[in-house]
């Protein structure tokens, strides 16, 4: 067990052995190499080209992990004909030997539901690097306890090529229902025929997409925000540029609240940079269209090599939409059961949430959404044993903990009218007598049209000898309200969910001289 574990556990409780034997909470243990899940994107660079990131990320398997030291070499060799990489972290610099790259990684904080990112490398091609050379990169890492874990990224050499959104920046209004016509275009900048190009937007909940094109991915329906990437295998030449076809355009939802505000960004990719980008930053892509396809039509045809663009800052096109109307929202708390009975040293069941009364949707992403929040708080007596990892601790807002007495839950999560959000917990019955647990309603964003109902109580009643009266029901964990159509959330976010947003604002340029770094990501 690292030092740094064993004076956490000291520090917290003075009887350590005992306590953890009668305790439900379990012990947190470093993760071997073996139990780490390991990422690095691929990249492809042109001769001439910028450099890109290329970064090794680690997360924990299994949740209640304490980080511990690793040893990271990296095998550069089956690229160092074509390609330059180089560790980009000055801060604590890896050591240098031919082709390896040895670097170490201390991560001492106990970090739950996260990632870190290992090792920070920056790519060039080489002038002298042919068309279509690829190698792999080879990360070998190292845990204290001398096991180890293996995981390889590619480099591939493209062709450079210039691809632009001609609007920049797009200004749009609507009402609730209301169809936008959006006119985006693309240009060829550069000295190549661009083969085909993929287009990529994401936006708030106001961007409906007004057909869905069977050449067109889009984003789950329950999803908070819009996105879906168009692919077109029209070539541009060097000077021309394409339009999407009339047809295209965007609707307002109805239940969108209003007057609202809404941003989106759309981006030009070539077929190789997609799938790069995609790689590292995969968008929750899924649903394919049937309503037709959405044509490129030129506006003002090669070779056949993996291109990639030399200059993505000029590849976007930023929009603001304007809802006009006026349409809010109203949530009330949710608690099942209403009453909870047990012996002393059970476990019950307790669902907390809420309903969106309606009419307009919650958890969208806009300026006069509703964002909700449930905050759980536990009386003593009793001990919380079971957590979502979607609900923090208060104070220290480690997910999923066990043992607070104050829990934050939240998820971007797009309720409809009538729709539920619910967290299950698990909560132990340490003494004898009668308490109240209480649900409240707190909000992040908007405003709740009835506060009156935005919060709510559940009475948890632990008998000494389980000889109590059941006033709820004869299951032995109350009654009351029973509704079992509360769902249960609390799906566990992937790493590259958790790197997802902050790519798409900042551009995947912005991540090639990324600093190693701990991260939290909570609710």
């Amino acid at each position: 067990m690292p030092k740094q574990l064993a004076r956490r556990w000291l520090a917290g409780f003075v009887v350590v052995g005992v306590l953890l034997a009668a305790s439900a909470i379990p012990a947190f243990a470093a993760p071997a190499a073996g139990d780490l899940d390991f990422f690095a994107h691929d990249v492809v660079v042109a001769p001439g080209g910028p450099a890109k990131g290329s970064n090794l990320f680690a997360r924990p398997r299994a949740s209640n992990s304490e980080w511990g030291e690793y040893t990271v070499t990296v095998d550069r060799s089956k690229v160092a004909g074509f390609a330059d990489v180089r560790d980009a972290n000055s801060a604590a610099p890896c050591t240098e030997s031919g082709a390896i790259l040895t670097c170490k990684v201390v991560a001492e904080e106990n970090d739950y539901y996260t990632y870190i990112t290992m090792v920070n490398l920056v790519v060039r091609a080489k002038k002298s690097a042919m068309l279509d050379q690829q190698g792999e990169i080879k990360f070998t890492i190292t845990d204290g306890g001398g096991g180890s874990a293996t995981y390889h990224s590619s480099v591939s050499i493209g062709e450079g090529v210039d691809l632009a959104g001609i609007e920049q920046r797009l200004e749009l209004t609507g009402p609730l229902g209301g169809t936008l016509d959006v006119p985006l275009t693309v240009a060829n900048r550069g000295e190549k025929a661009v083969n085909s190009v993929v287009l990529f937007f994401e936006g708030g909940y106001g961007y409906g997409p007004s057909k869905r094109y069977k050449n067109c991915e889009y984003s789950p329906a329950d999803a908070f925000r819009h996105a879906f990437a168009c692919r077109f295998p029209n070539p541009i030449e060097p000077g021309g540029a394409a339009r999407l076809d009339s047809s295209f355009g965007f609707t307002v939802p109805t239940d969108d609240p209003a007057p609202n505000g809404h941003t989106g960004v759309a981006r030009w990719f070539t077929p190789a940079d997609w799938e790069e980008f995609q790689s590292f930053n995969p968008a929750r892509l899924g649903q394919q269209g049937t309503e037709g396809e959405l044509r490129l039509e030129p506006v003002g045809l090669q070779s056949r090599s993996r291109q990639t663009d030399v200059n993505d800052q000029n590849n976007g096109t930023g929009m603001r939409l304007q809802v006009s109307g006026d349409q809010g929202a109203e949530v009330a708390a949710l608690v099942t059961p209403t009453t909870a009975t047990g012996e002393v040293g059970a476990t019950v069941a307790l669902k907390v949430g809420y309903v969106n009364n309606g009419p307009a949707a919650v958890n969208v992403d806009g300026a006069k959404d509703l964002r909700a929040r449930t905050v759980l708080s536990l009386p003593s007596g009793v001990t919380a044993v079971r957590v979502p990892m979607t609900c923090s601790s208060h104070g220290d807002w480690v997910p999923g903990k066990l043992g607070a007495k104050v829990y934050h839950c939240i998820e971007h999560k797009r309720l409809a009218q009538g729709e539920k959000m619910g967290y299950e917990f698990g909560v132990r019955l340490d003494e004898a007598g009668t308490r109240a647990a209480q649900v409240q309603l707190t909000f992040d964003a908007g405003v709740d049209l009835n506060p009156a109902n935005d919060s709510a109580k559940v009475t948890i009643i632990a008998s000494a000898d389980g000889g109590s009266e059941n006033p709820g029901g004869d299951d032995g964990q109350g009654g009351g309200d029973t509704d079992g159509s509360l769902p249960i959330t609390g799906a566990k976010a992937g790493l590259t969910a958790a790197i997802g947003g902050v790519l798409l604002a900042a551009g995947a340029a912005g991540f090639v001289a990324t600093r190693r770094r701990r991260n939290r990501f909570v609710a």
